[in-house]
């Protein structure tokens, strides 16, 4: 059984002259241990796939369960908490709080669900030191690079035993060698049972994908199924966004 699974999802913001259909139909299922890439041009209806599937929107029309219960059924505060304790979501614009350092903001999550702080901060600096932040985890968020907060916000996202990774181009601020160590701690996320979204305009990032989907005019409009990969992206032709 799939971990995620989007079930004719629609999503239609406005009405009459301003309706804008951001979504249409799409059909979506990620097992666990699974990564796949969502890539499309801009306005295709990426971010809004990752905010439906991790229930801070609801469809206009289809179903999205996770872990074999529909969204639907459960209550804002059963959301609320599988959120928490379930979903990874890292933001193109981080959401890290202002007033915490690096490696509270990772740990906040881990503590929010009753982690003991000696605990949470040892599960935090590891995934920290991992993307090389180990010596920026007392900073604060304005005190770190645009691509710095980009790897807190990765760490919080893979901390603790969440199950879904929903990633808004969790690369787009870093550079190269950075956007690698994100990609393999994303793999290493999946090689552990959890399931990923990415999204993302890179094709050298979506190579690292078990499948790529390719959105259009809120539509699904191609898949592909990359080689396996064992250590690093599998080789397979780049996907167009244009």
């Amino acid at each position: 059984m799939s971990f995620l699974e989007m079930r004719n999802v629609s999503k239609v913001y406005g009405t009459g002259p301003t309706e804008v259909r951001a979504l249409v139909g799409v059909d979506l299922e990620v097992d666990r241990g699974t990564l796949v890439a969502v890539m499309g041009p801009s306005g295709s209806g990426k971010s809004t796939l990752l905010t439906i599937a991790g229930s801070l929107e609801e469809p206009t029309e289809g179903e999205v369960v996770i872990d074999g219960e529909p969204l639907s059924a459960m209550s804002r505060d059963d959301r609320a908490r599988l959120r928490r304790r379930t979903v990874g979501y890292v933001f193109q614009d981080f959401n890290l709080l202002p007033g915490l350092t690096a490696v509270e903001n990772v740990t906040l999550p881990l503590e929010l669900d009753g982690v003991a702080a000696h605990r949470a901060r040892g599960v935090g600096m590891a995934a920290l030191e991992e993307l090389g932040l180990a010596q920026r985890a007392t900073r604060f968020p304005d005190e770190l690079s645009g691509g710095e907060r980009q790897r807190v916000a990765i760490a919080r996202a893979v901390v603790g035993h969440r199950q879904l990774l929903l990633a808004d181009e969790p690369s787009g601020a870093l550079d190269s060698v950075n956007g690698e160590a994100v990609m393999e701690m994303i793999v290493a996320a999946c090689h552990r049972g959890v399931a990923a979204v990415v999204v993302t305009h890179d094709a050298k990032l979506a190579a690292w994908a078990d499948r790529v989907v390719l959105l259009r005019d809120g539509r699904v409009v191609d898949q592909t199924e990359p080689s396996s990969r064992e250590s690093g992206p599998g080789p397979h032709p780049p996907v167009s966004t244009e």
